[in-house]
């Protein structure tokens, strides 16, 4: 039986994102950045956070068999106003790596999880060009 590759893969529906502090990482992907907490499940050693678009699956790797490499790339956390929510979270103990980051279309301010995932705050303010 084969199967077609039109539209075999239609979304994504969550990333994983490693921790070796489950609680820790809970009190900061809920309370400092303010994302809605969908799943907590301790024994199973993984949360769930809720953004518009993905869900961000927090679990400790090392529990669950598998390596703790954290995030390198950083994830794009969109925001209507980047140096607004840069100045609450680093009121809230973030450490931000440098200025803000104007790439002539979008804004971003770079900092990392307490496991050391990388993320960044983005907003894009000139319209997207994607390919036809």
């Amino acid at each position: 039986m084969s199967q077609s590759t039109d539209k075999m893969i239609t979304t994504v529906d969550f990333l994983g994102i490693p921790t070796r502090d489950l609680p820790r990482a809970v009190d900061f992907y809920g309370g400092t950045l303010g994302l809605r907490r969908s799943v907590y499940r301790p024994e199973r050693n993984f949360a769930e956070f809720e953004t518009e678009n993905l869900t961000l699956n927090i679990m400790n790797a090392e529990k669950m068999g598998l390596e703790h490499n954290p995030l390198r790339n950083a994830l794009a956390l969109h925001v209507d106003d980047v140096e607004a929510v840069r100045s609450t979270l680093e009121s809230r103990g973030v450490t931000f790596a440098g200025e803000t980051f104007d790439t002539g279309v979008c804004h971003m301010a770079f900092f990392q999880d307490p496991d050391g995932n990388s993320l960044m705050l983005h907003h894009r303010y000139k319209p997207r060009a994607t390919e036809s």
